[in-house]
């Protein structure tokens, strides 16, 4: 008899498959909404389009308690910084539990971008309603009523729908001659001139004669002004953190960067970590901004760009043990992280750079992890601890394209009788060329032969795309956690130092 063939595989049966028709392991209905709350932006991925998307999230929430999608929504905000699903969700809770809604409206709706999302959800018809009804109306209206004049003159950018739009529907009740004036103002209605809040009269006056000092208003306001380099030096000044990062070509284009003192002062503000952690900013968009930096751009700048990583990356673990780090640079990780969007909106960060920055923080605060880059085999790149996050990082993103086999970097471990005590894959979890027959997923079984030489070696598989299948299943040993904030670090913190929970559990446990 083959005793190979009939030995007693204790690896659990897969019971789903991946995009690829390959073996998988499906996420619990409360893990797959984090996964797409935590990853998903509601646009056409690599393997599915925004409307999939949509209707696996509502059909999701079907099945689940309103507190938990609740949380969902607060955990994803707050921690993961994410935007479109956070907004979906507290619209949801409007129709399953009106009471919760209120409760955790003021949390996740925390900007008048988030506003606007949260109005254009309601009034698409998708959440089971074709417009603001009385409840939605009364928490927009006290979105309104507890902001100044001027932060609701600064909510005003954008469309689709416009701020004006919302005022429109939600119908507020002004209470001061200003307020009046303002909502006069922002829909094109008569209002009195004289009542209007001092920085709306001050952009005004601006508009009509634009010459000498410019206001301190939104950015985007005062791009289309026929401006001189004296004015865009000093909307330099005052742009925030995220405008300054956001806006390094244009400054260049208009002859900011020819004052050497300004660009001095600008770095230091793009290395000021302070405002980097007020700006909430994900890691993976300080390497779109470096990348899309024009030659115009003064190596200080860049620089700065470089020590600014260092902040972001800041709560990436230092571990005790021996640590593998495996980042997934299959073709399909060349796709945009945040999906495709409109001509001229798809991020220039593609799945890749998020692994490839993964990889390269672990390895800046580890320096003796290794890193096993892997396609449908493992790729041999030289990194050095010693180097910047954004150096190691680029080097990995460069590399190109093939198949993907998550058992692969375990493969080889096991083929060296390597010993270690966490290993962590960053992938979009499509794995698929180490398909078989065997009972479980090739990543499942190499696992289990990896343990039985380490015992207390644990897995991390982050997953940085939306969808509803792992190549592991969670268990005592194993996490499998998802999106592209800092947050995720203090998850795989907490799980490698043995005082973790699973991410559920994590989320769960979060109050509102």
């Amino acid at each position: 008899m083959n005793r190979h063939l009939f030995q007693c595989d204790t690896v659990p049966p897969a019971d789903a498959i991946n995009a690829h028709g390959a073996p998988a392991y499906a996420f619990s209905r409360k893990h797959a909404l984090a996964q797409y709350a935590a990853t998903g932006c509601l646009t056409d991925t690599y393997y599915a389009t925004a409307e999939m998307q949509l209707d696996a999230v509502l059909a999701l929430c079907a099945g689940l308690p309103a507190e938990f999608i609740a949380k969902t929504a607060v955990w994803c905000r707050e921690r993961g910084f994410m935007k479109d699903l956070p907004a979906l969700l507290v619209a949801l809770l409007t129709v399953e539990d009106p009471a919760l809604c209120e409760r955790v409206f003021d949390r996740v709706i925390d900007d008048g971008k988030m506003l606007r999302n949260f109005v254009q959800v309601m009034r698409s018809g998708h959440v089971g309603r074709g417009s603001l009804a009385s409840m939605p109306k009364r928490l927009v209206r006290r979105w309104l009523e507890r902001r100044t004049d001027e932060q609701v003159f600064r909510a005003s950018i954008g469309a689709d729908p416009s701020l004006a739009d919302v005022v429109k529907m939600a119908h507020p009740r002004p209470t001061t001659a200003s307020r009046r004036a303002l909502y006069g103002w922002l829909l094109g209605r008569p209002y009195d001139v004289d009542a209007l809040p001092a920085i709306v009269r001050a952009y005004e006056d601006y508009k009509r004669d634009p010459r000498g000092a410019a206001p301190d208003v939104p950015f985007l306001m005062l791009t289309a002004l026929p401006l001189g380099p004296g004015e865009w030096r000093q909307i330099a000044r005052r742009s925030t953190w995220t405008q300054l990062r956001m806006n390094l070509n244009t400054f260049a284009r208009h002859g900011v960067f020819r004052d050497k003192k300004l660009v001095k002062d600008l770095a230091a503000r793009l290395r000021n970590p302070e405002e980097i952690l007020r700006a909430k900013v994900l890691p993976y968009q300080l390497l779109t901004a470096y990348l899309a930096a024009g030659a115009d751009v003064p190596t200080a700048i860049r620089d700065a760009l470089h020590d600014a990583m260092e902040v972001a990356t800041r709560n990436v673990p230092e571990i005790e043990g021996k640590v593998y780090v495996c980042p997934d640079v299959s073709g399909s990780m060349h796709s945009p992280v945040t999906g495709y969007r409109a001509r001229g909106q798809t991020s220039k960060a593609r799945c890749v750079d998020v692994a490839a920055l993964v990889a390269a923080s672990v390895l800046r605060r580890n320096p003796t992890a290794e890193v096993i880059p892997f396609e449908h085999r493992v790729v041999d790149v030289p990194l050095r601890a010693k180097y910047p996050v954004l150096v190691n990082a680029q080097k990995l993103a460069a590399i190109g394209g093939g198949g993907t086999s998550c058992s692969a970097p375990l493969a080889l471990l096991n083929e060296r009788g390597a010993r270690g005590d966490l290993v962590i894959f960053v992938s979009d979890n499509e794995s698929w060329v180490d398909w078989r027959r065997a009972q479980g997923t090739a990543m499942a079984h190499e696992w289990q032969r990896f343990k039985e030489r380490n015992p207390r070696a644990k897995l991390v598989c982050i997953d940085i795309q939306p969808n509803r299948t792992s190549q592991h299943r969670e268990a005592e040993d194993v996490l499998n956690v998802g999106g592209f904030s800092d947050a995720v670090f203090e998850v795989v913190a907490a799980f490698a130092r043995h005082r973790g929970r699973s991410w559920v559990d994590v989320i769960d446990a979060t109050v509102i």
